[in-house]
């Protein structure tokens, strides 16, 4: 398979009025993300709510979109889970539906130690033959994967990818130097920079709302090596960046589908609904891009 790279979209999970999955609002989500032009799908990921999902939701959803997405782009599963045993299952099950990798954040409430999160991904690794994304989000997980782990985790055959969520850019530098080609970066925060240090990806949160803005900025930074284009885009998008930034991201993601036409219902407790005041910002920041459809 070719190397993954590009602006793949860290998807919503749709819920209808009485917070059941909506497998139908999934399908077209994904229909519409690909004919947006985005050039990879991330279901069950932290926007994705996976740690509000039964056993059997994350199994639907990840069946769904790969389903949905008939190789047209790659679809990463993903499979995070506090014990290694469950981890290991859910890895497999996402490579017997026929996903492309999978991502997962490290075990993020134990605060594992090097040598634990070592041994917790070699052994999914050895479990499974797809590629694996290692997600690196302090943040939520209560561990840094710093670049001399990385550098290590690395060295495992099918762990090739990392999401860089730290904030830091340097870290990519970081990454890139200890690691060489054994290891592409995906940006989590701050992507044109990224690209400029060397990352070859970013899993964004605004592509679920501005799919071929995010693929764009990708194209022209890393692809067509145009600089200023790609600072164009991501000048014009900030404000929508900062408008989903902070606790409330999945709050926010699902109020500014809402808004541009595409509701997917609300996020499950004990998230809420986004509150008023911040729905109306938001509200702005989307009629200045021109996507609002549901006045605030």
């Amino acid at each position: 398979m070719a190397g993954l790279r590009g602006s793949y979209t860290v998807m919503v999970t749709p819920f209808d009025v009485e917070g059941r999955l909506d497998e139908d609002r999934l399908r077209r989500f994904v229909n519409w993300q690909i004919g947006e032009g985005v050039h990879g799908l991330i279901p069950l990921g932290s926007t994705g709510e996976f740690l509000s999902l039964t056993r059997e939701e994350r199994y639907k959803v990840a069946s769904i979109v790969i389903e949905e997405a008939r190789g047209r782009v790659p679809v990463l599963v993903g499979t995070a889970a506090e014990w290694t045993d469950e981890a290991i299952a859910l890895s497999k099950e996402a490579e017997s539906l026929g996903a492309d990798g999978v991502m997962i954040v490290p075990p993020y409430y134990s605060s594992p130690t090097e040598e634990e999160i070592f041994v917790h991904y070699r052994r999914i690794a050895e479990a499974i033959s797809i590629p694996i994304m290692v997600y690196n989000n302090p943040y939520t997980s209560n561990v840094d994967l710093k670049a001399p782990l990385v550098a290590r985790l690395s060295e495992i055959e099918n762990i090739s990818y990392i999401k860089e969520s730290s904030g830091s850019v340097p870290r990519t530098t970081d990454i890139l130097r200890l690691c060489g080609d054994r290891m592409t970066v995906f940006a989590g925060y701050h992507p044109w920079e990224s690209y400029r240090a060397g990352a070859q990806g970013y899993v964004s949160v605004f592509s679920n709302i501005a799919p071929a803005l995010s693929a764009e900025m990708f194209t022209a930074t890393v692809d067509r090596n145009d600089a200023s284009a790609g600072l164009r885009i991501y000048h014009q998008v900030m404000p929508l960046l900062d408008a989903l930034s902070g606790d409330l991201y999945v709050s926010a993601t699902k109020a500014a589908l809402r808004l541009i036409g595409m509701p997917v219902g609300d996020p499950r407790p004990p998230r809420l609904p986004l509150p008023e005041e911040r729905r109306k910002a938001l509200a702005s920041v989307l009629e200045e891009l021109g996507l609002v459809k549901e006045r605030p």
